[in-house]
């Protein structure tokens, strides 16, 4: 026969599992959350020169020449106050060809174009979607919590498809 515990033992053994526990969600939290910040942090960079246009260049850019991981192009201003410029760079990527024109805004004092309208609103965000997609997997596996990780995860999913068909 094994004997009982006395209660003190097991009460003790509870309360640690519940500090462990306690541990694990919290750190899981803010393990997340830190996730997240650094997602929109790495957005940011972008999409305030995107969605705040306010007294900024906007005009297009026709790719002429790309090489690296930069293209460039003459600009011809939209915006009252832009200036045409002959040569401006915009960020070589995926969605960017040569001998094509693209709307965009003009990073202040540079030469530096980023793709504008909702195909550069999107893109702009796509690191916060592979922020949400990791953030899920946290959310899901640390704090078990399988219905927000769900949303998490799809929001995520969401963004990049969505930026994925507005870039193309």
């Amino acid at each position: 026969m094994i004997p009982a515990m006395p209660a003190t033992a097991t009460s003790a053994r509870r309360a640690s599992v519940t500090a462990l526990r306690f541990g694990r969600v919290s750190m899981a939290g803010v393990f997340a959350a830190l996730i997240l910040f650094a997602g929109v942090w790495g957005s940011w960079g972008t999409a305030q020169h995107v969605m705040l246009v306010k007294g900024r260049e906007t005009g297009t850019v026709e790719v002429t020449r790309c090489a690296g991981d930069t293209c460039t192009g003459p600009f011809t201003p939209t915006s009252a106050g832009a200036r045409p410029r002959a040569r401006v760079e915009i960020a070589h990527s995926v969605a960017v060809r040569t001998g094509t024109t693209y709307d965009v805004v003009l990073k202040p004092g540079s030469g530096d174009a980023v793709r504008s309208g909702p195909a550069g609103i999107l893109y702009a965000w796509v690191p916060l979607g592979g922020a949400l997609l990791l953030a899920a997997v946290v959310v899901a596996g640390g704090m078990r919590l399988v219905r927000p990780a769900w949303v998490l995860g799809l929001s995520g999913a969401g963004l990049l498809t969505a930026a994925f068909v507005a870039v193309q």
